[in-house]
């Protein structure tokens, strides 16, 4: 198998979709000239020569393995239908056990939590240029100024910022191209840092040359966002914008090395990316930086949206309240996760204060998602045959770099990466607790054979001693073969309270990997009386069952199947249709049963998750005035260890 096949639907490109890919995808890559040359030389022990060509040759070769090599060759080409990243990759696994779920939660959340200090830094970097113009000016008021009215703009679904992402970002990288170009031509010998051996001889010979490859990573930290927000864009126009990228950035890069050459070190206050600019250009070019740090901000906060809303889809995080502000393919708003993400980014600037402390916060926990991503990816194309030593060569290459920086990073836990650790490790207890409880939940469900009860149907539907429930009794099933249901409906119907109804509904939802499936079928399995529909919908399509199911009945409606008039004769003379009655039912474990310590966590932890599910009745968009929700024991045969005995 080749390893650069891709889909033939993605192949297009357009100047328009060239456009959107530069704000939507690399927002956040497009940024990292604002603090990655500050912060290496802001910590050097010595800005010297060794240290400039060394560094930016770190740059140039991490940007070209990590980004060009390993995601926009490799990754986006392992892509599942058009959508990509860490979920995409997991839903393309045909065995998906639980050490891989797991590998699949740590990446995610550590994606979700380094994403919160990237709007930050971003803006707090630019914002920071204005103390060239006046040093006592307060940075901290304007950056949480920004971000409020930007989270403002999310949950107000304003699409200004949408619209401009494109056309700004062009401009931001042709000008800091440009600037780059521009100094680098007064001091070409700083293009000898293409050179590898300067990479080794700066983790060899400077001082410290190591640990400051921690901060050399954040010229990468948006990497994984050019995966992950590939079905935002597609392949052609990734690929294609990321040539332009990528020179804009290492010029910029290249500019700013040759800057410190001339200068031999950091001036005090002065940022390198603002120092290459002429003094006309400072204040214009500031406040082109904070528009597209905001850009940035806003492509961020989409993807991680994004990821909230497919782990919802692949039941790594309980249910909560997604919309669709725009008609564009990807773009969901979360009012939770918005106000989330904005006190937990304004908490930083506070904390934080200044974006050298934040640099150090900055990038642990996105290499861990960067390791994960790698290994989950090994594991895709060994499933699609791609040859194991070709395979073993991409995971001692990739591994290597990233292992390297994640030494380095670790270097930061005392500094700030500490917060992102803990941020990440409580989003990964939420996940495991959601989607291991629901685990062993789901091992003690058993399920009935239809046909063992097709007459107990028909008897208690024709039964006049036992009042009507409704005329139509419609459940949520989980069973994917047609012709069973959980136990605990049977249950439900016939022993709970026993439900006679007109007619049986089983919907079964079923969430498939491909993102943009919609479709449905209907089985008639008791002529008339009882019914299973199975809704087949992908992981990036919201399950409004209640709307679906109304167009189903009118399909039926409409081709004969049934007809929806009331059965009761007082009504059906004046073509009153019949009532629906929906019932969920949850699955309570009783104190009866022995479980491990360790299931009995992931219970404890399932609890918690369980606290920021809205319920299925708002998750499926049910009508809560005709739906009842049930609880029923959860059995489990354990033989008892003593049976208490009669006494007569």
């Amino acid at each position: 198998m080749n390893l650069f096949t891709i889909n033939p639907d993605l192949r297009k490109a357009s100047p328009g979709g060239l456009l959107i890919t530069l704000g939507l995808v690399f927002g956040t890559l497009g940024t990292s000239p604002l603090y990655v040359m500050k912060s290496v030389a802001g910590r050097a022990a010595d800005v010297n020569e060794l240290l400039i060509y060394g560094s930016m040759s770190c740059i140039f070769w991490t940007l070209t393995f990590q980004t060009t090599l390993k995601y926009v060759l490799i990754a986006l080409s392992q892509n599942n239908r058009g959508e990509g990243g860490i979920y995409a990759l997991f839903a393309l696994m045909k065995s998906k056990n639980s050490w891989l779920a797991a590998l699949t939660m740590i990446g995610s959340s550590a994606l979700l939590a380094d994403g919160i200090i990237m709007p930050a830094i971003s803006v707090t970097s630019s914002v920071e240029g204005l103390k060239m113009i006046n040093p006592e000016i307060n940075v901290t008021f304007i950056v949480l100024l920004i971000l409020a009215l930007l989270f403002f703009i999310q949950q107000s679904r304003i699409s200004l910022i949408r619209s401009s992402l494109g056309p700004v970002m062009a401009l931001w990288f042709l000008l800091i191209g440009a600037l780059g170009l521009a100094k680098t031509a007064g001091n070409p010998d700083i293009l000898k840092a293409v050179n590898p051996v300067y990479v080794y001889r700066f983790l060899s010979e400077y001082p410290g040359g190591f640990i400051l490859l921690g901060f050399i990573f954040l010229c990468v930290t948006g990497a994984e966002s050019v995966y992950s927000d590939l079905g935002k864009s597609g392949i052609k126009n990734v690929r294609i914008s990321w040539g332009f990228v990528k020179t804009s950035l290492l010029l910029n890069f290249f500019g700013q090395s040759a800057w410190l050459i001339d200068n031999g070190q950091i001036i005090a206050g002065v940022n390198p990316f603002f120092g290459i600019m002429p003094d006309w250009l400072v204040l214009p070019g500031i406040m082109i930086a904070a528009v597209a740090a905001v850009i940035a901000s806003q492509s961020l906060i989409s993807g991680s949206y994004t990821l909230i809303s497919e782990a919802i889809s692949l039941n790594f995080w309980p249910k909560i309240k997604i919309s669709n502000p725009t008609n564009i393919k990807g773009q969901v708003h979360i009012s939770s996760v918005n106000l989330f993400l904005w006190i937990a980014c304004s908490f930083v600037v506070i904390f934080f204060r200044g974006s050298s402390n934040m640099e150090a916060a900055y990038g642990l926990t996105i290499n861990l998602a960067m390791i994960t991503t790698t290994l989950l990816l090994s594991l895709c194309l060994h499933q699609k045959g791609v040859n194991h030593r070709l395979i073993f060569l991409l995971l001692l290459v990739f591994l290597t770099i990233e292992v390297c920086f994640l030494l380095a990073n670790l270097h930061k836990f005392r500094s700030g990466g500490w917060f992102t650790v803990l941020t990440g490790s409580c989003l990964f207890i939420i996940m495991y607790g959601w989607y291991f409880g629901r685990k062993i939940k789901n091992k003690y469900v058993t399920f009935a054979s239809l046909k063992s009860y097709t007459d107990m149907f028909r008897d208690l539907s024709l039964d006049t001693s036992i009042p009507k429930t409704a005329t139509n009794l419609v459940y949520i099933v989980k069973a994917n073969r047609v012709d069973q249901v959980e136990s605990k409906v049977i249950y439900s119907i016939f022993n709970k309270h026993p439900k006679r109804a007109d007619r049986y509904w089983f919907l079964h939802v079923n969430r498939v990997d491909e993102p943009d499936t919609f479709n449905y079928q209907v089985h008639n399995l008791i002529p008339g009386l009882l019914f299973k529909i199975d809704f087949n919908i992908g992981f990036k399509v919201e399950p409004r069952i209640n709307l679906y199911f109304r167009e189903v009945l009118e399909d039926m409606v409409s081709s004969g199947d049934i007809e929806l008039q009331s059965n009761y004769v007082s009504l059906r003379k004046y073509n009153i249709q019949g009532d629906f009655l929906f019932i969920l039912i949850d699955r309570i474990m009783t104190r009866d049963y022995q479980l491990s310590e360790w299931e009995n966590l992931t219970l404890f932890l399932h609890g918690i998750s369980r606290q920021l599910d809205i319920g299925d009745v708002k998750a499926l968009g049910l009508d809560a005035s005709s739906t009842i929700e049930e609880k029923v024991p959860i059995t489990i045969y354990q033989r008892p260890v003593r049976r208490i005995r009669r006494r007569e």
